[in-house]
């Protein structure tokens, strides 16, 4: 269903399943022409040029696209699918999952776009790569936690459609993604680190970029709490899904 998902989203079009490679690569340059040549945005690399600034920010957007692509599908993930409500048997959440396996194809897409520029940019690929889907492995519960409760209320309440764009765009703005926590005095870095994406984008480019390996302790932590936060979204997924068939 996952597969499905992402094939019905390009079928018809020319090219087909190629879209999934060309979008992340058209707006990385968008971004890296806005914030790499228009606003001169650095990450305070030695030697850093346009192109090493882009493979960083590059790191930012897949880890937001992952989440973005879940989040804004999700209001209308039960909407759009009545038939397996008011029809059918059918574990209704699962289709969290099928959202967040296209999200994850997309992502996977998208981290080969990165992989391929850092070779042509620095030459050579650190060996901490291997540990990124350690990262993706925490942030995953997190992820499927919101694609439940947006899909929840996303019957109940029409107007969660409209503002989830707007949510998941300002999400980006105040999270590392276009530039580095460090800018950031103390008090405004404290808020930067409640943003749920602040943690995974910074260790994504700890293991793609830094060559360091991820901080274990701090994925770990992350991955229980997102946990506790899934659970929870399902345990609210479950009470709600009783009322779908009558709203819909």
């Amino acid at each position: 269903m996952a597969w499905r998902e992402v094939v019905g989203r390009y079928k018809g079009s020319l090219l087909g399943v190629l879209w999934s490679f060309l979008n992340p690569l058209f707006l990385l340059c968008v971004y890296t022409f806005v914030f790499g040549y228009v606003f001169k945005s650095r990450w305070g690399l030695p030697n850093e040029g346009t192109a090493e600034f882009a493979v960083v920010l590059f790191v930012g957007m897949i880890i937001h696209g992952l989440f973005a692509e879940c989040a804004n599908r999700a209001p209308s993930l039960i909407v759009g699918n009545p038939n397996y409500v008011k029809k059918v048997i059918f574990p209704l959440e699962s289709l969290g999952w099928v959202a967040v396996g296209a999200a994850l194809f997309h992502a996977a897409v998208s981290t080969f776009v990165l992989l391929l520029a850092q070779l042509v940019v620095r030459g050579q690929l650190p060996i901490t790569v291997i540990a990124f889907p350690l990262v993706i492995a925490a942030f995953l519960p997190a992820v499927v936690g919101c694609v439940w409760i947006l899909s929840s209320l996303g019957v109940f309440l029409r107007d969660v459609q409209q503002a989830i764009g707007l949510i998941t765009m300002a999400m980006m703005f105040l999270a590392p993604v276009f530039y580095p926590a460090s800018m950031l005095s103390e008090p405004y870095r404290s808020w930067l680190s409640l943003n749920p994406l602040t943690f995974p984008i910074e260790q994504a480019r700890e293991v793609l970029i830094w060559g360091r390996w991820p901080n274990l302790f701090g994925l770990v932590v992350y991955g229980l709490c997102a946990s506790l936060f899934a659970w929870f979204a399902f345990w609210w997924f479950q009470r709600t899904r009783d009322g779908f068939a009558d709203v819909l």
